[in-house]
């Protein structure tokens, strides 16, 4: 019998792999996945984005129990947390979703095959071969196209190594025990969550981070902001701070940093490395294509496509793109069309959305004000805080505002920026507006239900120009 060819092979499971398997399969391409590891998912659902939001929902949950004395709820002093019972829930999830994952493959006729991945060189009369190796033994599989979902992995500090008190996403995420200190280097999403998360828990957490000030990719009000209801909640951090070395202790690290020219130590229980991430693209076959990475990323056109023909790239293995779960699912999308010949719009930058879901949450998308300031923009801005916002007084949540970014010359919407409640939700209204290119006006003309979260998105608009209803 002749090797089977197929429309498109994808290696990695991930969010931008296992969406492109889907879509693919859906556009009736014949489609093979390939998964190194022994379930599907990649680093999102199994030590990634999933596990972590459960953890900070058990925060959530532990934090208005503390409060539930002004709720009128009384009797919870004695609350006791299982931590175990806590994993548990964790990895149900987890499971949950990972055989979710095996259920779309079968319904949308994906095969999936267990192995490693690699490139074998260009393609050969239109077909590439992709060598798939397992359990000691190898095989190739052939696809007019191939898609690179390989994702991303901790980086770690020169000259370190997880161990029991070093730790990266994947160790944290499975301490037996809550550790009653904790360092954190690095202040982006994943440093300011899991400060978030052991912070409720009643660990002693400090975050170190070189760069002037938290969550540094947002816009500056947002970092003062979330800085003062950190200093609140009792989490200490040093920002413009740069590690000077990490000792191991009998009683776990010290840490040895310098801010402002003077150095410092500090001990504790347990150090979380959360500097970034690097893409996993070291043996994958690349140095046989004529993709050249830069720092281990691939350069794709806006249509994902590699400098290899019917090669795409896709996620967080992507050069100049955000190592967002999301951002690689739709660029899963974007290249899946483009294989298949359908309709598609390529990812727009200014589109896309972040979310931090420490506590208070953040939603951002668009540019920040300094930056369409920096980019000759007339700036014009609106706030509205949510201490004026019913709703989120009844949910006992006032910290934080929605700050809309716009030209005033035109009324278009240049960015949004929530910290506060549920931020990470009421941003999905703001990059809706700005794919459709509603104005400041539209939104202004928008009846948004009474009492909600929501209506301070109305407010916000109306403030742009000083006649917040609310305010």
């Amino acid at each position: 019998m002749p090797e089977t060819i197929y429309d498109v092979v994808i290696v990695g499971s991930g969010p931008a792999g296992y969406t492109a398997a889907i879509r693919a399969g859906q556009y009736g391409l014949k489609t093979a996945m390939i998964e190194k590891d022994g379930l599907l998912g990649g680093t999102c659902l199994h030590v990634g984005c999933i596990p972590t939001k459960a953890l900070l929902f058990n925060a959530e949950l532990w934090d208005q129990l503390r409060d539930a004395k002004e709720f009128g709820i009384e009797g919870v002093e004695s609350r006791k947390l299982n931590w175990a019972a806590v994993q548990e829930r964790k990895a149900k999830i987890v499971s949950k979703h990972a055989k979710g994952l095996e259920f779309l493959m079968r319904k949308n006729k994906v095969e999936t095959v267990k192995g490693y991945g690699k490139l074998t060189g260009s393609a050969q009369n239109g077909v590439h071969t992709v060598e798939v190796s397992h359990a000691g033994k190898s095989s190739p599989l052939q696809a007019k196209n191939v898609i690179l979902a390989t994702g991303s992995e901790a980086r770690m500090i020169p000259g370190l190594a997880p161990s029991d008190s070093v730790l990266t996403n994947i160790e944290i995420l499975n301490l037996k025990t809550i550790p009653k200190s904790l360092v954190i280097v690095g202040a982006g999403a994943v440093g300011v969550e899991f400060a978030s998360i052991f912070r409720s828990f009643d660990a002693e957490v400090t975050l170190i981070e070189m760069l002037p000030r938290l969550v540094p990719v947002e816009d500056e009000e947002v970092s003062k902001e979330l800085a003062r209801v950190y200093r609140k909640r009792g989490i200490n951090f040093h920002t413009g701070a740069k590690v000077e070395k990490i000792d191991q202790t009998k009683a776990g690290i010290a840490v040895t940093f310098t801010v402002d020219g003077k150095s410092q130590t500090i001990e504790a229980e347990k150090i979380l490395i959360a500097v970034g991430r690097k893409p996993r693209t070291e043996n994958i076959g690349l140095e046989t294509t004529h993709i050249k990475p830069d720092r281990g990323f691939i350069k794709t056109d806006s249509w994902m496509q590699t400098a290899e023909p019917g090669v795409y790239a896709v996620g967080d293995i992507v050069l100049g793109t955000p190592q967002l779960a999301h951002v690689g699912a739709m660029e899963g999308i974007v290249a899946v069309s483009k294989i298949a010949g359908k309709a598609a719009k390529p990812v727009n930058p200014e589109h896309i959305p972040n979310a931090t879901y420490c506590h208070p949450e953040i939603g951002s998308v668009g540019l920040t004000e300094a930056r369409a300031e920096e980019l000759g923009y007339n700036v014009k801005i609106g706030k509205f805080p949510f201490t004026a916002n019913s709703r989120a007084s009844i949910v006992g949540a006032h910290e934080g505002f929605i700050k809309i970014v716009s030209d005033a010359d035109y009324g278009e919407i240049l960015g949004v920026h929530i910290i506060g409640p549920q931020a990470t939700e009421l941003i999905a209204e703001a990059v809706a507006a700005m794919e459709l290119e509603a104005t400041v006006e539209d939104l202004m003309w928008t009846i948004h239900a009474h009492p909600t979260l929501a209506e301070a998105m109305l407010d916000a608009s109306n403030s742009v120009y000083g006649i917040a209803i609310n305010a």
